[in-house]
């Protein structure tokens, strides 16, 4: 149950969720540390069926660490670390991130888990774009020196796409338009990075018809970002019914900064993102 949670995570089924469920009530009657650490990895994958889900992530993460500790659960105890990262970065709350980067720093480098550092770098970098530590050429900067560390660490999934995507947030949370460089690889993000480059390149048209084929973005991380970049090409096009969609879907974060769940990259709070799209609707 808890592998069919985690290996189904970002789809629309009911099953993933229901299999997280499953996975974590089995898991507690057992009482078995490691498989309920297992388990609780499945229902931190399942728990994105709606925007604003930060603070259930955080909890999650909390139990996740509290249990790997007591039992020497090294991996599990860094997965909670990052997943309590993220879910503090979402709810603006960066001391309290900053503490789980180090403590995440730390056990990757007492248990030589080289690939630590590259979660916290790329929320080092979404920090200082999102507190205004740096100028844009100074965040773009951050996020490339993050990019770098992909390179060789065998995380194709992440690595393909996310600079131009983390690039395209910054400049679209700082109100400019998104990168034309044609030579830009945006990965599985081009659906939602598609109308806004043609956007900025003055092609308003194709811009409308590309934003009619965007689907909605998978239930990931990055959920509240692309439903984000979603609204901002249907404000600029003047599409009501997608405005209303990514309104409707973005209601429930609120409270958050759009896209920092991720640990990677954010557009800013989500609360902007809804005051435009509710008045591009009168």
């Amino acid at each position: 149950m808890a592998t069919i949670a985690v290996e189904s995570r970002g789809g629309r089924s009911e099953r993933g969720p229901w299999a997280a469920r499953r996975a974590e009530e089995i898991a507690r009657r057992l009482d078995d540390p490691g498989l309920l650490a297992f388990a609780l990895n499945g229902v931190f994958m399942q728990s994105f069926e709606r925007a604003g889900l930060a603070p259930r992530r955080d909890a999650t993460g909390a139990e996740l660490i509290a249990l790997a500790a007591r039992h020497g659960l090294v991996a599990f105890e860094v997965l909670g670390h990052l997943i309590r990262l993220q879910a503090r970065s979402a709810l603006g709350d960066f001391a309290a991130a900053d503490r789980h980067a180090a403590a995440a720093d730390r056990l990757g480098e007492r248990h030589e888990r080289p690939l630590v550092g590259v979660f916290t770098a790329w929320y080092r970098a979404l920090r200082e774009a999102a507190t205004g530590q740096a100028d844009e050429a100074g965040a773009e900067a951050a996020y490339r020196d993050a990019a770098a560390r992909l390179d060789g660490a065998g995380m194709p999934g992440l690595e393909r796409g996310l600079l131009p995507l983390a690039l395209l947030c910054l400049r679209v949370e700082r109100g400019r338009p998104a990168p034309t460089d044609e030579d830009l690889d945006w990965g599985p993000y081009a659906p939602w990075a598609r109308p806004l480059v043609l956007l900025a390149q003055d092609r308003r048209a194709e811009a409308a018809a590309a934003l009619r084929t965007v689907p909605e973005p998978p239930r990931d991380l990055l959920l509240e970002a692309l439903w984000c970049l979603t609204g901002r090409a249907a404000i600029a096009v003047g599409d009501q019914e997608t405005i209303a969609c990514a309104r409707a879907a973005l209601a429930p974060a609120a409270a958050e900064l759009a896209g920092a769940g991720s640990g990677l990259l954010t557009l800013g709070p989500v609360s902007r993102h809804l005051a435009d799209l509710a008045e591009a609707l009168r």
